[in-house]
């Protein structure tokens, strides 16, 4: 091989394996982005949430949480929100899972998690172990047997 064909062969690799690194980085630029997007769109919901507790002593219905979601920025990327208010005493901790919504990132190297909103207003992404840890420690029964569609539980 010449000098010249090799200059040639070493620059093509170099410019494919650039292009295969630069592609891999925006699809996990892309998934951070939802990651993010859908914990602004949490921040805003709880925003709202606190706001209804406030002015009217208590937590919000469904129905509230389901017409605010869809005025939110970033309302695409939150996903499937699950809001726990029916399941939460009056005298539960700050700490409590007030929503939360399962994120998955099957093309990138971000872990599959949830991005938690507390009964504190307080958003965090949070990996699916510990978010099954927590969440297992604060359910009831009601609620793990509304889950579950009625039927027996672990």
């Amino acid at each position: 091989m010449t000098p010249y064909k090799r200059s040639l062969l070493i620059q093509f690799i170099v410019v494919l394996l650039a292009t295969v690194a630069a592609v891999v980085a925006m699809l996990h630029l892309k998934d951070y982005v939802n990651r993010s997007e859908a914990m602004r769109a949490m921040t805003q919901l709880g925003q709202r949430v606190l706001a209804h507790r406030s002015e009217r002593g208590s937590l919000p219905s469904q129905s509230f949480i389901d017409d605010v979601k869809d005025d939110v920025d970033g309302a695409v990327r939150i996903g499937n929100v699950r809001y726990r208010a029916l399941w939460i005493g009056p005298d539960a901790p700050a700490g409590t899972i007030l929503a939360y919504s399962e994120k998955r990132h099957p093309s990138s190297f971000l872990d599959d998690g949830f991005v938690v909103l507390r009964l504190d207003g307080s958003v965090e992404w949070m990996p699916s172990a510990q978010f099954a840890d927590l969440f297992a420690t604060q359910r009831t029964d009601a609620e793990v047997e509304s889950l579950s569609g009625g039927a027996e539980a672990d």
